[in-house]
């Protein structure tokens, strides 16, 4: 009788649950990352030139992004040699003291500097905790999937991990609104620090829950943390798939984040700014609904056809509506055609949500095996984070050096150079990335055992050492790979075939 047959039938919300509370912590990411566009429009008119004249308009928007680049790396590392689960409790810690912070942000002496100067260090060390959400909750999320229903599993993952982040996004653009119905145009002080402060719920809800999770099954039977890491082995395997996902990352992350934190500046170019900042706040809102539909649709769009497809698919279609849109930003960007330009705008955000944003995640998880998922996905999502960090500065520059954001065509340039990264991505990604299954985390874990088999690696010391059978001062004892008898290895196989 197989191990699997031992194990009591769980209900499908039992099933589902781990998936939920691993994953659904990246909400923090997509709102702390989009409230920040729409606290930086009420800093520049509450203080004017004060600010918009100073580094911190572009510091404040920006700089969680540095933060979130070191807390992917150091939580990558942390979730694959300690656990997934210390991971995940830190990262909500954090999320929730800093969030608190950026709030409270106060100068000394009630000097604007000094709160400008509070604001961005709080917002760095909030990205840290942004970041961890990424190795340690996504790839926890993707590993709980494996005991759901074949044929769903992609759609669950996706809609816990980057639907969380859009549907963040959508809140974080309609919750300043709310704020800002009921405290008015005269107390914009009360309005942004309410919105930041909001962003403290998310991760406190599932505080608790995360506290109780078990270490997702796939973990404990093939991680690495109690042996020593073969890098150059692992190096040798992974490298290039690596280079290519991080390299795709880079690109959809250097044109959706710059987009989306200036959305509601572009809006508010567009619709003037002699007018109050509820039309292009309710404009905000409804373009950042655009991420909804793209990203649902794709998470079944991926388990029907597979994530590689729907990515190419998406990528080709976006960068075909970038075109046309820069060739009639003109007609487009004007108050009387506004709506027509959220609705063009809009698909060309929903169509990258379908493509990269949905499927990218799910190559940079279950591509790699569970050993040394939680560094490839950091690292990965790290490269991503670092072309949004870049697409913050570049945007500006492309703007002012095509023209300058008083003209159509240094408005348009960023929609050029966009759309055709979109279609050089597409390339990349149907020529260079694997096809990924239902079995996927299973079936890389099997062919990484088999690899470092061949390789000479001693794979019985993988697990944690309670599944091993073994006592702590056997896990550096010899063992061949391939003998039938080895407990350790007729455990995996038990399971995971």
């Amino acid at each position: 009788m197989s191990e699997s047959a031992t194990v009591p039938r769980r209900s499908k919300w039992e099933v589902l649950m781990p998936v939920i509370v691993c994953g659904s912590g990246l909400f923090s990411d997509g709102y702390l990352n989009g409230v920040i566009g729409t606290v930086n429009t009420l800093l520049g008119r509450i203080y004017g030139d004060e600010y918009k004249q100073s580094h911190a308009q572009s510091n404040v928007s920006s700089i969680a992004f540095a933060g979130t680049i070191i807390g992917m790396l150091v939580f990558g590392w942390i979730s694959d040699n300690c656990s997934r689960k210390i991971g995940m409790v830190a990262s909500t810690v954090i999320l929730i003291v800093f969030a608190s912070l950026c709030a409270g942000a106060y100068g000394a002496g009630g000097s604007v500097g000094g709160l400008l100067a509070a604001l961005t260090a709080y917002r760095f060390l909030l990205g840290i905790g942004i970041g961890g959400e990424y190795p340690a909750g996504s790839v926890a999320c993707s590993e709980a999937t494996s005991n759901l229903k074949s044929g769903t599993r992609n759609r669950w993952f996706i809609i816990f991990t980057n639907v969380m982040i859009d549907f963040g996004f959508v809140v974080s653009a309609f919750a300043p609104l709310c704020v800002l119905w009921i405290f008015g145009m005269n107390r914009l002080n009360v309005v942004w620090r309410v919105s930041l402060a909001l962003g403290v719920i998310p991760p406190l809800s599932i505080m608790y829950l995360r506290t109780k999770l078990k270490e997702p099954e796939q973990f404990q039977k093939e991680t690495m943390k109690d042996t020593k890491m073969p890098w150059v082995l692992v190096l040798k395997y992974y490298w290039y798939r690596l280079f290519i996902v991080s390299v795709i990352w880079f690109i959809y992350d250097f044109s959706a984040y710059s987009f989306g934190i200036y959305g509601s500046s572009i809006l508010d170019i567009i619709l003037g700014q002699e007018q109050s900042l509820y039309k292009p706040f309710g404009w905000n809102v409804v373009l950042n609904l655009f991420y909804i539909p793209g990203a649902i649709a794709g998470s079944f769009i991926s388990d029907w056809i597979g994530p590689k497809r729907t990515m190419v698919i998406g990528l080709v279609a976006q960068g075909c509506v970038g075109l046309i849109m820069a060739g009639c930003y003109g007609k487009l960007a004007t108050p009387e055609h506004v709506a027509a330009f959220v609705v063009v705008y809009g698909v060309f955000l929903t169509l990258g949500e379908l493509g990269v944003g949905d499927n990218i995640g799910l190559f940079a998880s279950k591509s790699s095996a569970t050993a040394i998922r939680g560094q490839f996905y950091g690292i990965a999502a790290a490269i991503g984070k670092i072309g949004a960090f870049v697409g913050t500065y570049v945007f500006p520059i492309i703007i002012k050096n095509a023209g300058g954001s008083g003209t159509i065509r240094g408005n348009q340039a960023p929609f050029w150079v966009s759309s055709s990264l979109c279609l050089f991505s597409a390339l990349l990604a149907w020529f260079q990335l694997p096809n990924i299954g239902q079995e996927a985390v299973t079936e890389e874990d099997l062919e990484f055992r088999n690899y470092l088999a061949a390789n000479g690696f001693d794979t019985s010391q993988m697990g944690v050492k309670e599944l091993r059978g073994e006592r702590p001062d056997d896990a550096n004892s010899a063992g061949s790979t391939t003998d039938p008898s080895d407990k350790g290895e007729e455990k995996f196989v038990s399971v995971a075939m």
